[in-house]
């Protein structure tokens, strides 16, 4: 994949250069799209995607700037 570079002025300095987009353009295609369950192979792997996916809601256990003063 070709990287697009963009030179770009920056405070105090001269020109500098800036990496563009990195992204392929485009849409999924495939019948397995969206499928999660399928691509996970056993039960114990489909619970540690869902426990870690909702970690950040049901969790106790907070880091850095997401940490409360008083539980919600």
């Amino acid at each position: 994949m070709k990287y697009e570079v963009e030179k770009k002025k920056a405070p105090g300095r001269d020109e500098v250069e800036v990496l563009g987009a990195t992204f392929e353009e485009g849409k999924p295609e495939g019948e397995d799209v969206g499928k999660w369950r399928q691509k996970l192979g056993s039960r114990e792997e489909r619970l540690k995607y869902l426990k870690n996916g909702e970690r950040y809601w049901y969790s106790e256990d907070w880091y850095g700037s997401e940490k409360r003063k008083k539980p919600a």
